[in-house]
């Protein structure tokens, strides 16, 4: 049976201010660095094979600070090229945990609104573009990424690098952002276009689902 544990980032600058990040690379606040702690304790007991990351600094700081509470005597290490270019000696690399960044985890593109203040977006176009533009599946707003849009980059990724790991019965981490971890429950969950415009995913809280026989389940954490 595999498992695959979606974080999204802890609280980032950003998202204290109340301003869109997107593709933006801030780094989380100090309040988010302690929830990251927090999140790792919830999966310390995990023993994980690999973790995928976004490209953006908020989804790495959290994976790292989560997996520093790991019992797990595997150093994580961001691999930005094969493992084995890196690291020569092959008993080394037995005590690791590869962790790779992968852009098409990234964040939905907000496009124009990126660094704006979402209450000033509100008032200056109104509830309803708003709406449209922050939680609609198909609307993208200026110069950026619908859901829609997100889901058609995320998806393919996740079935071809992450679908052959639960396949062979590995234990992955996946550290990303709200939208792109919607996509990838959308799918898990079988959920409607509706359903998913509407799911939201928590900061720092691990969800775990398990994988056995071409079937999803969402799992308990493991105590």
């Amino acid at each position: 049976m595999g498992r695959l544990v979606l974080l999204r980032h802890a609280e980032s600058v950003w998202n204290k201010k109340n301003i869109f990040t997107g593709w933006v690379n801030v780094g989380l606040s100090k309040e988010g660095a302690l929830a990251a702690l927090l999140a790792g304790k919830k999966i310390a007991n995990l023993e994980f094979d690999a973790a995928f990351v976004s490209s953006l600094i908020r989804a790495q700081m959290t994976v790292f600070l989560a997996l520093a509470e790991s019992h797990s005597l595997k150093t994580p290490v961001l691999v930005s090229e094969a493992l084995e270019e890196q690291v020569k000696n092959a008993e080394v690399r037995k005590n690791l945990l590869p962790v790779y960044p992968e852009e098409a985890l990234n964040e939905r593109h907000y496009g124009d609104l990126q660094g704006q203040n979402k209450d000033a977006i509100k008032k200056e176009y109104g509830e309803e573009a708003f709406q449209k533009w922050r939680r609609g599946y198909d609307t993208p707003p200026p110069n950026g990424e619908s859901l829609k849009m997100t889901i058609e980059r995320v998806l393919p990724f996740f079935k071809e690098k992450i679908l052959p790991h639960m396949e062979r019965g590995e234990t992955l981490l996946i550290g990303a952002h709200g939208n792109t971890l919607r996509g990838i429950i959308m799918y898990l969950r079988g959920l409607s276009e509706k359903e998913v415009a509407s799911l939201e995913v928590a900061m720092a809280e691990p969800l775990i689902y398990a994988y056995e026989r071409g079937k999803w389940r969402e799992d308990a954490l493991v105590r």
